[in-house]
């Protein structure tokens, strides 16, 4: 996936762009989560992400740019389909990486916090996201 594609992806967006993801990542991230735990090696920052793009003491461009790839994530359709397996959430994977690359920093212990007590409460991802 080139750098491009993935700018144009992780674009903050307005404040009602920025509520209509939001909306959409709230009711789809737990379900696509269970789904693709075993696929995205780093469950627990992404979980800590989510959890980041949802606090309202993150600065709004970092939850903006949180929150675009976190739709990415939970979009149903998108430019390499999830069903393919492990090369299905390649993109994903990529678009989520860069965007924890670039707000580094951002997502606090608290976060961490909030996404260890989830995975922790969830059989079905604690022992597949959780560190060794």
């Amino acid at each position: 996936m080139d750098e491009v594609k993935i700018g144009e992806i992780l674009r903050p967006g307005d404040a009602a762009t920025q509520e209509k993801r939001e909306q959409k990542v709230k009711a789809r991230f737990w379900p696509t989560l269970k789904k693709a735990v075993r696929h995205v090696p780093f469950a627990r920052d992404l979980v800590a992400a989510y959890y980041c793009a949802l606090d309202p003491k993150t600065p709004r461009r970092v939850r903006g740019l949180l929150l675009a790839a976190l739709a990415y994530f939970v979009m149903p359709l998108d430019m390499v389909p999830d069903v393919f397996a492990l090369v299905g959430y390649t993109d994903d994977i990529a678009v989520l990486a860069a965007a924890l690359r670039l707000i580094q920093g951002h997502i606090t212990d608290r976060h961490y916090d909030a996404a260890d007590a989830a995975l922790s409460d969830n059989p079905d991802l604690a022992g597949e996201a959780r560190p060794a």
